[in-house]
């Protein structure tokens, strides 16, 4: 049996590759960029003949329309998933034959009803499971969130006996590959660790430690995260009829860009964050390409249902951020332009101050912590106002009219997006905090918590 995992490390997202002796591959809940899986395919001369989803949504718009093009393999999915492009529907119970290499399919509802885990048997080495991929149900120290397809009372009580009465009977010994590692929404994963063990997992996974169902219902349903909003869209994608070529990239003049602007469409800045400081299109929403988490970050942020005009250095830089856009079901994408050319053309340009954290403690400045609730309880600033970074553009009415606010997070990043959400809300005075909390302590700044 071959078996690879391919992980999308932005979005947290893994998809997998598993291949017979005899050739034939298929692919689990591929990424929207399936060169990998066509890479991997032609280095070891396998067809890919089947495309299977666990589930409608990830955090991203699937890539199996894709595949399917290229390849003419089918897609498979439980047949609860309604989809409306040609499939074949899977049950609880199938197997799908690959000669030496079996796999079962078990309905596994909660975090969708459509859920699926998919238990590989390598009939050459034995006849019980060597690897489970759990989709969203389970993670490497955690499970999956109950709410983001049903109710999360009744997604949480599914889940359990999904959990319970189809994952945990399987053998102790079997590894574990999930679809989503750090940097996921669809539960509170934070585990760099790619794979795990059923046992390990039984043994050291507090949420499978809790073997009340309603102390498991409770438990799931305390400090969820915000639903992401662009969540619904990628459903609605992912079910729908299937895509298979890329977004074109429209390059803008500056007056072309002006116009754009002026239509409607939103500038996004996906420049590095020092440049988006130094000078920017006003009024922009900057969400660093070459950061971490783009394409969920972009996706809290961004109007759902206004066009996006990218501001970048080059093409390229603009390109991937088209791609990772298209990839959270950002498709209203007017074109780019290079700052570059916006500035020397003379058009408005603005600025946001990066401060040392000294001077931002004298300054007498609204301090604004953009971080986590969790990362709150770690220790904040003493007087300062709370609000994660995705909700500051919904929030900004609770910060003081008028004040000359200093944005921090742990390390500068997610304060950079929070200062160009406050400077588009109206906010004219505003500072980032150089090196956010990480500097804020190491300057011997006072921190309460």
């Amino acid at each position: 049996m071959f078996f690879q995992q391919v992980v999308h490390a932005d979005l947290g997202c893994a998809s997998y590759v598993i291949a017979s002796s005899s050739g034939e591959a298929l692919v689990v809940d591929p990424r929207w960029e399936i060169e990998p899986y066509l890479d991997i395919a032609a280095d070891h001369g396998f067809t890919i003949s089947r495309v299977v989803e666990t589930h409608n949504h990830a955090d991203h718009v699937s890539g199996h329309g894709k595949l399917a093009a290229q390849t003419g393999a089918r897609i498979l999915v439980h047949e609860a998933a309604d989809v409306e492009f040609d499939h074949v529907s899977l049950r609880d119970g199938d197997v799908i034959d690959m000669g030496d290499v079996r796999v079962h399919v078990i309905h596994t509802p909660g975090h969708r009803p459509e859920h699926i885990a998919l238990a590989v048997e390598d009939v050459t080495r034995g006849a019980e499971p060597w690897l489970i991929l759990t989709g969203d149900s389970l993670f490497v120290g955690d499970v999956a969130r109950p709410d983001l397809a049903v109710d999360g009372q009744e997604g949480a009580r599914l889940l359990f006996d999904s959990l319970h009465s189809k994952l945990l009977v399987l053998p102790e010994f079997a590894a574990v590959y999930p679809a989503h590692v750090a940097g996921s929404l669809c539960g509170r994963v934070s585990s760099e660790v790619l794979s795990t063990t059923l046992g390990y997992e039984k043994r050291y996974n507090h949420a499978l430690e809790i073997h009340d169902r309603d102390g498991f219902v409770q438990y799931m349903n305390e400090n969820l995260p915000q639903r992401p909003p662009n969540m619904a869209r990628i459903v609605r994608e992912n079910r729908g009829h299937l895509r298979t070529v890329e977004a074109e990239l429209v390059r803008l003049d500056v007056e072309g860009a002006a116009a754009a602007e002026a239509a409607g469409a939103v500038p996004l800045d996906v420049r590095a964050t020092d440049e988006y400081l130094q000078g920017h299109v006003p009024r922009s929403i900057h969400v660093s390409v070459s950061g971490p988490q783009f394409g969920t970050r972009a996706g809290f942020v961004l109007p759902g249902d206004a066009a996006i005009m990218i501001v970048a250095r080059d093409e390229a830089e603009a390109r991937r951020a088209l791609t990772s856009l298209r990839v959270v079901a950002f498709e209203n994408v007017a074109g780019w332009v290079a700052f570059s050319e916006w500035k020397v053309a003379g058009k408005p340009v603005a600025s946001i101050r990066d401060a040392e954290p000294h001077d931002v403690a004298t300054s007498g400045s609204v301090l604004l912590d953009v971080r986590e609730p969790s990362e709150w309880a770690e220790g904040m600033a003493p007087g300062a106002i709370g609000i994660p970074y995705r909700e500051v553009g919904a929030r900004s009415g609770e910060i003081p009219n008028g004040a000359t606010v200093a944005v921090t997070c742990q390390s500068g990043g997610r304060s950079a997006i929070a200062a160009s959400l406050l400077e588009r809300a109206g906010f004219a005075n505003v500072t980032n905090v150089a090196g956010g909390m990480t500097a804020w302590s190491a300057a011997g700044l006072p921190v309460s918590g």
